[in-house]
């Protein structure tokens, strides 16, 4: 892998010395780049990924450890070897609390400033095969950062309040620091939310949009970096006119780098489709008359009568005749209370013997 090594100072004698102290490396990729001032660096690494920066804490226009947040903003995992020429106890105090990988004084030991730069690349420089070996397999296992540790290298970068990671439910997966007001972060995560949402349905691309709000007491940035995930910056003057162009680079640096590191722990933001089994439907049994359930023998005996014509009543009875004597044979009066029967007719004398 190719290394990307940017050097800075204003003095051009020192940039060929450390040029050729870096040369001296044998079998490290790499590509070197040289700026003399904050402002050159800057546009260096907008043309490039930095992996390595060896700067000057004193530049013309911003300092060093200014030019470094910036570098750092733009490219998080970017390792920083600060050089320095100053004694005041204040500057040197910054310088040890900046987070440089290693501080220097003029003039530089060619043999220490080198063994800082294995470090800053992971490399070894050794003449014993075995110890060789394991640092490539250490090489071949290197991961990058974890999203929440990008967040953790950004924030003081960029001097944000707070750097979240939310997903697509409007919960934060990550964060480093903490919005000022805590309600302010509860009421707009909601909306945040619903504006992912909307700009993956607008935006041809996943993570084609990126919002600037600017607030009352702070400002928010917001990204989407898939479906599934995004990035929020809360901080004050973020969005001021002198910062947002740069704080706009800065966020989508940020993102490209989270979404990396995302996708190497598999969380790639696929939406999938549920698939949804189709029901089941059982068939209803057919009906079937339990084996313990038996109709009434003297009832099924009479409709089996009827249907062959064996009935016992006489022909003369008429249907009304048949169910009257049916039911008084089973102790049942007539269904209708206002009809009576040929006996009882006969007795109230409604009707003569004779039969015609």
């Amino acid at each position: 892998m190719e290394n990307n090594i940017l050097l800075v100072d204003d003095q051009r004698e020192i940039l060929r010395f450390l040029r050729a102290a870096l040369e001296t490396l044998t079998g490290v990729k790499m590509k070197i780049f040289e700026s003399q001032s904050g402002e050159e660096a800057l546009l260096e690494s907008s043309r490039h990924k930095i992996d390595l920066l060896v700067t000057d804490y004193k530049l013309p226009g911003m300092t060093g450890l200014e030019l470094m947040h910036k570098i750092r903003a733009r490219h998080p995992d970017a390792k920083v070897i600060l050089i320095s020429g100053v004694s005041e106890r204040k500057a040197r105090q910054e310088l040890a609390n900046a987070g440089a990988l290693a501080i220097f004084d003029k003039p530089i030991s060619v043999a220490d400033f080198l063994d800082a730069v294995e470090r800053a690349l992971g490399l070894v420089k050794t003449i014993f095969a075995a110890e060789l070996k394991a640092e490539a397999a250490e090489q071949d296992d290197e991961r990058p950062l974890k999203p929440s540790e990008l967040l953790t290298n950004f924030r003081p970068d960029v001097n944000a309040d707070a750097v979240l990671l939310i997903n697509d439910s409007g919960f934060v997966q990550a964060r480093a620091g903490e919005i000022r007001d805590k309600n302010e972060e509860e009421r707009v995560l909601p909306f945040l939310n619903q504006i992912h949402k909307a700009s993956l349905a607008v935006s041809s691309a996943e993570r084609g949009s990126y919002h600037i709000f600017v607030g009352k007491d702070f400002d928010f940035l917001f990204a989407p970096i898939n479906p599934a995930y995004s990035i929020l910056i809360a901080g004050v003057g973020l969005a001021s006119e002198e910062r947002v162009t740069e704080m706009t680079a800065n966020l989508l640096g940020l993102r490209s780098q989270v979404e990396k590191s995302l996708r190497s722990i598999g969380q790639t933001g696929a939406l999938h489709e549920p698939k949804i089994p189709a029901p089941q439907v059982e068939p209803e049994p057919p009906f079937v008359i339990p084996e313990d359930v038996t109709p009434a023998a003297d009832l099924e005996a009479l409709f089996s009568s009827a249907l062959q014509g064996k009935t016992s009543a006489p022909a003369a009875l008429d249907t009304d005749d048949f169910w009257n004597q049916a039911a008084e044979a089973h102790g049942s009066k007539p269904a209708n209370a206002n009809v009576i029967s040929l006996e009882e007719a006969r007795k109230r004398g409604l009707i003569s013997d004779d039969k015609k």
